[in-house]
């Protein structure tokens, strides 16, 4: 399994074969069951994750007490609250497992001495994080841009391996939707 970092470090930066084993040794490989937590809200975000296998989602509690989804990870997805990762205080998020999970982690001392290390992971790190906040900028266009329905047509489109594998009421709450009115959806699509 960790062949699948370095084969997806190489879709972005180049890695002397020498250098793998001294590379992979900044990682630890972890199991989590399905709903397990990698990070409890309000508790110090340390580390990155990497998912080899499995599915991770980023949320918060609401002062209603609803839980709202922001971020979903499958294989070769990091996720991590980058602000708090950064800045060393408490999160807003959690992040759980959705399903049985296998992911690779690595501390935010480990990443900065990687980075140190082998300067194309300042490359990698750039270009993985552009992609991130570009994923969260048209999340944002399309709250605003598309009604609910359209933008689950077009979420669907899109990722339709996260539509299949996460639980209604969690996708409900990314696509800021009740469940009920997904699920009318769905309906309506299958009729």
């Amino acid at each position: 399994m960790l062949q699948n970092i370095l084969h997806h470090f190489k879709k972005y930066i180049e890695i002397d074969p020498k250098d793998e084993t001294n590379i992979l040794s900044f990682f630890k490989e972890k199991e989590f069951n399905k709903k397990e937590f990698l990070l409890e809200q309000n508790r110090k975000c340390n580390s990155h994750y990497f998912v080899l296998k499995g599915c991770l989602r980023m949320f918060f509690i609401d002062e209603k007490g609803s839980e709202q989804t922001v971020q979903f990870a499958i294989e070769n997805w990091w996720i991590t609250d980058y602000l708090t990762f950064e800045s060393k205080e408490n999160t807003s998020f959690a992040i759980q497992s959705i399903e049985k999970s296998i992911i690779l982690e690595i501390d935010y001392q480990d990443q900065e001495e990687l980075l140190k290390k082998f300067p194309q992971f300042e490359r990698y790190f750039r270009l993985i994080y552009q992609k991130a906040y570009g994923a969260l900028q048209l999340r944002s266009k399309f709250l605003s841009d598309f009604s609910r329905e359209q933008f689950y047509h077009h979420f669907n489109n899109q990722f339709p391996e996260f539509t299949n594998r996460v639980p209604q009421r969690m996708l409900a709450s990314y696509l800021n939707m009740t469940p009920e009115y997904l699920s009318e959806i769905k309906n309506k699509t299958r009729s």
